[in-house]
């Protein structure tokens, strides 16, 4: 039987206060004129302002189409999402930040693409990016980490439509250092994008730090392959090529009687050398160890302190 509700919005909210009455007006008024039955689903992610406030007012305002939920603590975008997603009952889910960088009135064009292109996740891509130059960097490192992990051609944003049948093929995932872009990828290649318009932010500051995203990129690398620890069997293997290369050389001059006395200078590199590479393969394969403790110590993707919903 299909489900009567037609679009679920999902929202995860971070210090969002000045803009969310403007933003859940503007959602509204956009899924009122589509015709479609709809909930927006805000999930405030351990805000430090007064968004859970604002959500109450906003929920005590419009019952009947938002439901809000306040986290215990910050758990990050994604964690939010699953949640969010996990709350939803919509055969259309979009997501979308909270800061009005993406405007509700372009909900339709992600909806148009779903529908005429027969997709199961279309992401709205921004012709012109409003973000700060650091901000960009950190997204061109997880969109290079991506199609290295996936072999896909399409660009990420925070900005997404997705059918029910895929969002319940990744709510099955339990475990730390989501990333849902990743378990959307994993299941379908049926993912498209659209021009979308990206506004400046009105108010605030971006909750990702270039840091973070680097973080976001490296989690990408090792929650979803391989690739760190083949790469670093191929250094391994290179510099074992090169080890055996150079002692050949130097067996060679020593039965020639042509080496000299041992530089001081040459046995530095080499320790240095070999002993970082050491160094780095047990980082390495401390973090995938640790993220299998983390896994099997059950740590939560998020914990909900109140929902409030009819």
């Amino acid at each position: 039987m299909p489900n009567a509700l037609e679009i679920s919005v999902v929202i995860p909210v971070y210090n969002a206060e000045p803009t969310l009455p403007d933003l859940i007006q503007r959602l509204i008024a956009v899924m009122k004129m589509s015709g479609r039955t709809f909930e927006l689903i805000l999930v405030n992610d351990g805000s430090s302002d007064g968004s859970w406030g604002r959500l109450k007012g906003l929920y005590d305002e419009y019952p009947n189409h938002i439901i809000a939920i306040n986290l215990m603590r910050n758990f990050g975008q994604h964690n939010a999402l699953m949640c969010g997603l996990r709350a939803s009952s919509g055969e259309l889910i979009v997501t979308m930040d909270d800061d009005l960088q993406n405007p509700p009135e372009e909900i339709p064009k992600l909806l148009e693409a779903m529908e005429e292109r027969d997709l199961d996740l279309v992401y709205g891509v921004y012709s012109e990016k409003q973000h700060e130059d650091w901000r960009n960097l950190g997204s061109t490192l997880v969109q290079i980490f991506y199609r290295a992990v996936f072999g896909l051609s399409n660009s990420l944003t925070s900005f997404r439509i997705v059918r029910r049948q895929l969002v319940e093929s990744v709510l099955t995932y339990s475990l730390n250092y989501t990333f849902l872009d990743g378990l959307f990828a994993w299941n379908t290649n049926r993912i498209g994008t659209v021009l979308v318009d990206h506004e400046e932010r009105s108010a605030g500051r971006s909750g990702y730090s270039l840091g973070r995203l680097v973080l976001l990129a490296l989690n990408l690398f090792s929650n979803f392959s391989l690739i760190p620890l083949q790469l670093i069997s191929l250094v391994g293997i290179f510099v074992a090529v090169g080890g055996f290369g150079v002692s050949g050389y130097y067996l060679f001059q020593y039965f020639a009687n042509a080496v000299a006395v041992p530089g001081f200078v040459s046995t530095i590199i080499a320790i240095l050398v070999l002993g970082g590479i050491q160094l780095v393969a047990l980082g390495v394969m401390g973090e995938y160890l640790g993220r299998l403790h983390l896994n099997m110590n059950r740590k939560p993707q998020y914990v909900e302190r109140e929902v409030l919903k009819r």
